[in-house]
């Protein structure tokens, strides 16, 4: 697809976000004209390329801005990066009038090169699906989730921290040689530089309710990994003593009338009953839920415990409550807005420009390109289809179907200019020699046309050999 100018509902946002930073800066001159004009073309080219790619976005636009251009624009211009992503989750918030939702915290892996060297924040980890190793890079994100719409709000890049790593992998290695641990070196201290996800996570959170404290939050919604006492407590306490959901191992032990035991074993004892359960505030499933305020020994205090096993599952999974005063079916219920990252990450990663050719080297590298990818969501609930729909509380149109809605829109405007043209045939020339220019022809190694072969045929002289 090709883009001759940002679409109006860009050009409408990067606007809004310019004004924002005016008005969190009185004194400041807030982005300039060049500015604006490069933010709401990269914008278009995540949309129309599926990509942060400069060559993309060159080829794109048809030439109207080069490669060179661009990149030095994202290197060197003095824009308020730090404020790019705060003042446009504020745009958002106030066009679509939110005064309170539920925020979810989770980690999303991007795969990268195995050589890569130049990109920041690029390790060994697990692979899910293969069960092996590769390299790439983990974020930690926060996601808002309202009774309208679901917007990202924060994000940080992980890393673990490389002494630990180290240490780690030696002492497994000691351990299965069944080196006593008296014998064993003792586990180094954690750098500072190098943050856990949990203590990433509230420091997103201390963020935003820093930023936007005029947003009310319900709950706090977060996967196992964030079951910590520290992070429950921690989490609740920013907020004034809200609501955190989270989950607990199985083997995870519990005190009930001065015994104690297992998760597991409890609800094996005191199992759930039948009850149903509305999923996002919209059908309705059967599961069993059983429910305890429980001592949970981890957190040194009382936690509201359930087990939950939806119809067709043979194992329950275990949620964690901080709040005492809730019902087991509005936590249950609550907890289900969780695999809405989910939904949001897939989305990012195919539609958004951070699943290819997101290569731009270096912390700012890295943070700069996530930031306009983050953008382009941000962008795309302010289009105005999705507006209109959401206004009148209809269904949300899927990111998929605005991309390509996006897609033939710039289209046709690249057309409209050909047709309003004072010379069309003129134009049309012009405009087939920048495509053939910007589109040439690559040659292919699958043809062997051109090429040295050989003979590829018997030697008469070798044919005594054959014949000894």
């Amino acid at each position: 697809m090709l883009i001759s100018q940002p679409l109006p509902f860009v050009k409408a946002f990067v606007e809004a976000i310019d004004e924002a930073i005016r008005a969190h800066q009185p004194l400041s001159p807030g982005l300039s004209t060049i500015q604006r004009s490069w933010l709401g073309l990269c914008l278009m080219g995540v949309l129309v390329t599926n990509s942060v790619c400069w060559a993309r976005f060159e080829r794109a636009s048809l030439g109207r801005y080069s490669l060179a251009a661009l990149s030095w624009m994202f290197r060197h211009a003095k824009l308020p990066w730090a404020l790019l992503l705060q003042k446009s989750v504020q745009v958002v918030l106030r066009s679509h009038g939110i005064t309170w939702g539920s925020l979810v915290v989770d980690d999303a892996d991007k795969e990268r090169s195995k050589s890569t060297h130049r990109l920041a924040h690029v390790y060994k980890l697990k692979d899910k699906a293969s069960g092996g190793f590769l390299m790439g890079q983990t974020l930690v994100f926060l996601l808002l989730v309202t009774e309208r719409i679901t917007v990202p709000v924060g994000f940080a890049f992980y890393m673990p921290d490389p002494a630990l790593s180290a240490w780690r992998k030696q002492d497994q290695a000691l351990k299965k040689k069944r080196v006593p641990k008296c014998q064993r070196p003792p586990k180094p201290p954690r750098n500072e530089a190098y943050p856990t996800k949990q203590a990433l996570a509230l420091r997103l959170l201390a963020q935003f309710r820093q930023h936007h404290p005029h947003i009310t939050i319900k709950a706090v919604l977060a996967d196992a990994l964030y079951g910590t006492a520290q992070f429950v407590d921690a989490a609740s306490e920013t907020f004034g003593g809200v609501q955190v959901i989270s989950q607990l191992r199985r083997n995870q032990t519990v005190r009930f009338r001065n015994r104690t035991l297992s998760v597991q074993q409890y609800f094996e004892r005191y199992p759930g009953v039948s009850q149903t359960i509305r999923i996002r505030g919209g059908r309705e499933v059967h599961a069993l839920v059983g429910s305890a305020r429980l001592y949970v020994r981890a957190h040194g205090k009382k936690r509201f415990v359930i087990a939950l096993k939806y119809a067709g599952e043979e194992d329950y999974r275990y949620l964690l409550a901080s709040d005492l005063t809730w019902r087991t079916q509005d936590i249950v219920q609550a907890f289900t807005w969780r695999w809405l990252v989910e939904v949001f990450v897939q989305d990012w990663k195919t539609y958004e420009g951070w699943g290819t050719l997101t290569k731009q080297p270096g912390e700012e590298g890295s943070s700069r390109s996530l930031i306009l990818s983050l953008l382009v969501d941000h962008c795309l609930l302010l289009h105005p289809a999705q507006l209109a729909q959401l206004t009148h509380r209809q269904p949300a149109y899927t990111v998929g179907s605005l991309i390509h809605r996006i897609k033939v829109d710039s289209l046709l405007t690249v057309i409209r200019e050909l047709l309003d043209a004072e010379d069309p045939e003129q134009h049309f020339q012009r405009l087939a020699d920048t495509l053939a220019q910007h589109f040439s022809l690559a040659p292919s190694e699958k043809h062997l046309v051109g090429r040295d072969l050989g003979r590829l045929e018997p030697t008469p002289a070798l044919k005594y050999k054959a014949a000894a």
